[in-house]
């Protein structure tokens, strides 16, 4: 598979994972609202892990992919980035060995953290070069290596994912408060 490819299917992913999930929050609101609604919720409070360890693991073995196959570096953010992310795949699987739903917590605040990371480092490449300060000491920060669609970059793929974990996180993390 060539990197264009490769980078077309990630990139359609990441559009995919952006729309569930806004969709998956206004879900999470109108929920109480409208009861009809609370089975949909209910099926991904059910199923939250498996789908948070899928996500994680594919995007893990996404970003290894990028860097150990196709040879392009990740700079310093994107490991900041990347310690926030990698962990969540081994507390995932721990989770669902143990059905324990209060891992919806730590994964928010990992979720919240590496978001930060992904504002910051998206920020950094849209905004003219020296806007704000990057830190790399190896690849610079500010070099965009993939681009899809116009906006998807490796850190807005990380937003994507965090965001898309944070909401999902509410419905586990609710489903310990009814059950």
């Amino acid at each position: 598979m060539s990197l264009e490819t490769y980078n077309l299917l990630i990139g359609l992913g990441a559009l995919t994972v952006q729309i569930f999930a806004v969709a998956f929050l206004a879900l999470f609101f109108l929920q109480k609202k409208f009861s009809e609604l609370r089975s949909i919720g209910d099926m991904l409070s059910g199923w939250g892990l498996w789908i948070g360890f899928l996500l994680t693991l594919g995007t893990a073995v996404f970003s290894l992919v990028h860097s150990q196959v196709f040879g392009l570096p990740p700079c310093d953010l994107c490991w900041w980035q990347r310690i926030f992310l990698y962990p969540q795949v081994v507390l995932f699987a721990i989770a669902l060995r143990r059905y324990d739903v209060s891992v919806a917590v730590y994964s928010i605040a990992l979720s919240v953290i590496g978001a930060g990371f992904a504002i910051y480092h998206h920020v950094l490449q849209m905004l003219p070069a020296g806007t704000i300060p990057c830190p790399a000491t190896g690849p610079s920060c500010s070099q965009i290596l993939f681009l899809e669609f116009g906006y998807i970059t490796y850190p807005m793929l990380a937003l994507s994912v965090f965001a898309f974990l944070f909401v999902l996180m509410l419905f586990v993390k609710n489903t310990h408060k009814t059950h």
